[in-house]
């Protein structure tokens, strides 16, 4: 997915964004990126491959050879940015958060705008952050183009641009599927995807900007440029997966949503008296963690770790791209507590169950070093359609997604007309669902939060909520 965080103050602000852009590292492993403006050197940019390494890592001598009192900074799970554009706006730097789903369609019907050619990468694929530059630049300023280029894309798309003057334009999503924040502090403002970002690098936070607002942002203000929608549809996943815990978002902290929704599903347990005799309660690291946390607190079932993640030789970013060494690294990282696994029930909570890849191996794991039984929860509805606003479950095919293999091989295409009655646990099919997919796994037991528990957690209007993953609705 990819956050960005930008700074303009009345002082060098590499410090700021150097680190500011590092926090947002759990959103994104493939590429990093920074752009500053100086008056005298004009606009500097830096991108650096983060697969194998950390972001700071790369960026170490950024303080030698940037300086400037305006920078932004991206991490990008896609494309390498910040790119600097050369237009009729003028030169300037732009990042961009977000998954264009309309590429293709978008090359189509506007390849004319970039003069009839884009920059080809791998396998020809173009720069999305380069498409959205080419329709913004068919405006006559950039609020008149940021607009039209929201308006166009289907997807999502949060836009960070620094111009050749030093200015900063922050522009949310259309419906606000991700978090913009703005900061202040006594000579100068910030910009960040993740809120809690602004207060670690000495910000306070004064607001999130809200469905398609456009500010911009200078060391004497920031000042709003286009208003902000009435319709939102925030990313449901940014709670439960995505975000960091100390982030908050229209107004709910992702640790104590986490809390809750753990809370609920231990509610759920309870009263229909699943998870009997189990020992421990245990989160599958590191997100499944708070909701397991919030579940024991509920059940009285201890919190336990049974295994622990072992990350300083094994760090996050390091991801191979065959899945056989995928799997192979996420079980050397496991390092079991034997007197926590050996003739105990389980009870593991994981953020969501995808395609199921990882958790079978996590589950062999258990067995292999003498687990009993193993529950399996999980914090999130069954997955029933690839997204198509990020790149969370995103897939080549929905039978990528556990849940709707496991109906295609019940049911075949018959299937495709009860996935309603396949989420709900109370169903002969969500029964038979849950199942099926307990004997793939040799699990004990398999539940899913329900769309109503999750969005209880939340707490917030469900119509402002993106539930697209579960349910097919836009």
């Amino acid at each position: 997915m990819g956050g960005f965080f930008g700074a303009a103050c009345k002082y060098n602000v590499i410090d700021d964004v150097f680190f500011g852009t590092d926090y947002h590292s759990h959103l994104g492993t493939r590429r990093g990126g920074m752009a500053v403006y100086d008056p005298v050197r004009g606009l500097q940019r830096d991108i650096h491959n983060i697969e194998n390494s950390p972001f700071r890592t790369k960026f170490e001598k950024v303080f030698e050879e940037m300086t400037g009192c305006s920078a932004i900074g991206c991490i990008s799970d896609y494309d390498p940015q910040p790119l600097l554009i050369r237009s009729k706006l003028g030169v300037y730097a732009i990042c961009v958060v977000g998954f264009v789903n309309n590429a293709e369609e978008l090359i189509d019907q506007y390849l004319t705008f970039s003069g009839g050619h884009f920059n080809a990468m791998t396998a020809g694929n173009v720069n999305g952050t380069e498409l959205v530059a080419a329709l913004i630049n068919q405006k006559n300023d950039f609020v008149e183009g940021l607009r039209f280029a929201q308006s166009e894309i289907q997807g999502t798309a949060n836009i960070l641009i620094l111009k050749g003057d030093g200015t900063i334009l922050a522009a949310r999503d259309r419906l606000g599927r991700l978090p913009v924040s703005v900061g202040k502090r006594e000579d100068g403002y910030c910009v960040s995807t993740e809120s809690f970002v602004c207060e670690k690098v000495g910000y306070e936070r004064i607001r999130e900007l809200g469905p398609g607002e456009i500010v911009s942002i200078t060391p004497d203000g920031v000042e709003q440029l286009a208003a902000a929608g009435k319709e939102m549809r925030f990313c449901s996943f940014m709670w439960s997966y995505y975000g960091f815990p100390t982030s908050t978002y229209e107004g709910v902290n992702v640790e104590v949503m986490r809390y809750r929704n753990g809370q609920i599903m231990a509610k759920n347990d309870a009263t229909a008296g699943n998870a009997e005799g189990v020992d421990y309660v245990a989160g599958v690291p590191d997100s499944g963690v708070p909701h397991a946390i919030g579940y024991a607190s509920k059940s009285d079932i201890p919190y336990a770790r049974p295994f622990i993640k072992y990350t300083p030789s094994w760090s996050r970013s390091f991801t191979p791209t065959r899945q056989s060494d995928r799997q192979k690294v996420a079980t050397m990282k496991q390092i079991p507590v034997h007197e926590l696994i050996r003739d105990k029930s389980l009870l593991f909570v994981d953020d969501s169950i995808v395609r199921g890849t990882q958790l079978q191996g996590t589950v062999d794991f258990l067995y292999n070093h003498g687990a009993k039984e193993v529950h399996m929860r999980s914090a999130c509805p069954p997955i029933m359609y690839p997204c198509k606003f990020l790149n969370f479950s995103r897939s080549n095919s929905v039978m990528e997604l556990i849940a709707r293999r496991t109906i295609a091989e019940l049911e075949g295409e018959e299937g495709e007309k009860h996935i309603e009655e396949y989420c709900d646990s109370s169903t002969e099919r969500g029964k038979k669902l849950r199942e099926t997919i307990c004997e793939k796994f040799h699990f004990k037991s398999l539940e899913f939060q329900s769309l109503e528990g999750l969005i209880e957690a939340i707490g917030i209007d469900p119509s402002k909520l993106c539930t697209y993953c579960w349910n097919g609705k836009e």
